[in-house]
C-alpha cells in the first residue's frame, strides 16, 4: 500500500510538472496547442456562444440533480467556515423536500493529507501544487485540486455546483443551468472589456468577440459535469501562464484564477446565464430577497446607532477575518438595532451552526 502511494504521488508531481514546464516556456504566446479540442493550435469547435435572446432561468419540471463541491485548505480559517457551510447546506437540503435538486457534498481538501474532519463533512483528498507554482498565490490549487476530483471521483449527479467555504445557504438551491449553459454569479468586478488587450494573449480574436468571456468566476457556478470536466485543466493551464505573465498577473491581482475560469468557459463554448439573485454579499446588499447564498467576503463594520463605517473598524463588527487563525466563539454578539437585515441574518447563522456542530474549536 505504501509503494502504490508513493507511485501515484510520483505520477501526480510529474504530471503537475509537466504542465507546468510547457506553460513556462510558452508563456508569451498563445495558448493554442495547450487547449484541449484543438488541432494544430485551431479548435475544433466553434468558439461563438449564442446565446437565447432571454437569459433568465427557466426552471423545468424534470428533477436534475447537482453535486455541490468546496475547495479548501486545512487552515484554521477555511476549516470554520467549511463546518458552517455544511452545517447549512445539509439543513436546506432537508427542508427542500422531496423535490430538492441538491445532490451530494463534497469538500475537496488541497492539502494532500487528511484531517480530523473527515467524518464529519464528506472530503477528497486532493494534492497540492508543487513548491513554489502557485507563486504566492494560493487559489492557483482550486482549479488543480477540481481536476483531480473530476478524473478520480465518482460523481453521481450530472451537475456541479462550485462553490466556497464563505458560502451559507440561506434557501434550497434548485438547479438554475438549462440548455447546456451554466448559471453563474455576475461580478462587477470582472470585466472582460475593459482588458481586452490582456485577455486575448489567452483568447484569440479568432475564438470569438471579448463578450463571449462572461464576468464571472468559478464561483458560485451550476455547471454540467462532462463540460466542467472539459474546462477543468483549460482553467488550470489558464490560471498557471496567467500567474507567470507579469502583465496579466499585475493587471488581475486577486481575482486572476477567476478571470482564468471565466476564459476557460468561453474557450469551451459554455456559456452561462447570469443570476443577480446566486447570491448577496453583505454589507453592500442589504436584503435576502430572493437570493439563495450569503457570501461574507467583506467585512461589516458599523456604530451602535447601526450607521456602516466601512473602512473603519466599527464600534460593532463581523469580519470573517478577524478569524483566521481561531474560531469565532459560540453565541457572537447580534447587531445594534439599524443594521440590515442581510448582516443580522448571517450573524444569526453562524451562531446558529456554531452552536449545534459538536466539538466546535481547533
Amino acid at each position: 500500500m505504501g509503494c502504490g502511494n508513493f507511485f501515484f504521488t510520483l505520477i501526480i508531481i510529474f504530471s503537475v510538472a509537466l504542465i507546468t514546464y510547457n506553460i513556462i516556456i510558452s508563456a508569451n504566446a498563445p495558448l493554442k496547442q495547450e487547449l484541449p479540442g484543438s488541432s494544430q493550435g485551431v479548435l475544433s469547435f466553434d468558439p461563438i456562444i449564442k446565446m437565447p435572446g432571454n437569459r433568465k432561468s427557466a426552471l423545468t419540471n424534470k428533477k436534475r440533480l447537482f453535486h455541490t463541491a468546496v475547495t479548501a485548505s486545512d487552515s484554521v480559517y477555511n476549516t470554520w467556515q467549511t463546518r458552517v457551510m455544511y452545517y447549512w447546506f445539509k439543513k436546506m437540503k432537508k427542508n427542500g423536500g422531496v423535490d430538492c435538486e441538491m445532490g451530494g457534498f463534497t469538500r475537496i481538501l488541497h492539502s494532500g493529507k487528511p484531517d480530523k474532519f473527515m467524518d464529519e463533512i464528506p472530503t477528497f483528498i486532493a494534492q497540492p501544487l508543487p513548491a513554489g507554482t502557485d507563486r504566492g498565490y494560493i487559489v492557483l490549487n482550486r482549479p488543480w485540486a477540481f481536476v483531480q476530483w473530476l478524473q478520480q471521483a465518482d460523481i453521481k449527479e450530472d451537475y456541479i455546483l462550485m462553490s466556497e467555504p464563505d458560502h451559507i445557504i440561506v434557501k434550497p438551491i434548485p438547479n438554475l443551468s438549462r440548455d447546456g449553459l451554466g448559471a453563474a454569479f455576475p461580478f462587477f468586478y470582472i470585466e472582460p472589456q475593459k482588458y481586452e488587450q490582456v485577455l486575448r494573449k489567452f483568447f484569440p480574436e479568432n475564438k470569438g468577440p471579448i463578450t463571449n468571456i462572461d464576468p464571472i468566476g468559478n464561483s458560485p457556478v451550476i455547471v454540467g459535469k462532462e463540460s466542467l470536466k472539459k474546462i477543468a485543466p483549460t482553467w488550470m493551464n489558464v490560471s498557471l501562464a496567467m500567474k507567470t505573465d507579469p502583465e496579466t498577473d499585475k493587471a488581475f491581482g486577486w481575482v486572476l484564477e477567476m478571470y482564468a475560469y471565466a476564459v476557460s468557459s468561453a474557450l469551451h463554448d459554455v456559456g452561462n446565464i447570469l443570476h443577480k439573485d446566486f447570491m448577496l454579499q453583505p454589507p453592500w446588499d442589504t436584503e435576502i430577497g430572493n437570493k439563495f447564498i450569503i457570501h461574507y467576503t467583506y467585512g461589516c463594520d458599523y456604530d451602535m446607532k447601526g450607521k456602516l463605517t466601512y473602512g473603519k473598524i466599527g464600534e460593532w463588527r463581523f469580519d470573517k477575518r478577524s478569524f483566521d487563525s481561531i474560531y469565532p466563539p459560540r453565541n457572537l454578539p447580534l447587531p445594534p438595532p439599524g443594521v440590515p437585515e442581510s448582516v443580522v441574518t448571517l450573524v444569526k447563522m453562524v451562531n446558529e451552526a456554531s452552536e449545534n456542530i459538536p466539538n466546535w474549536g481547533p
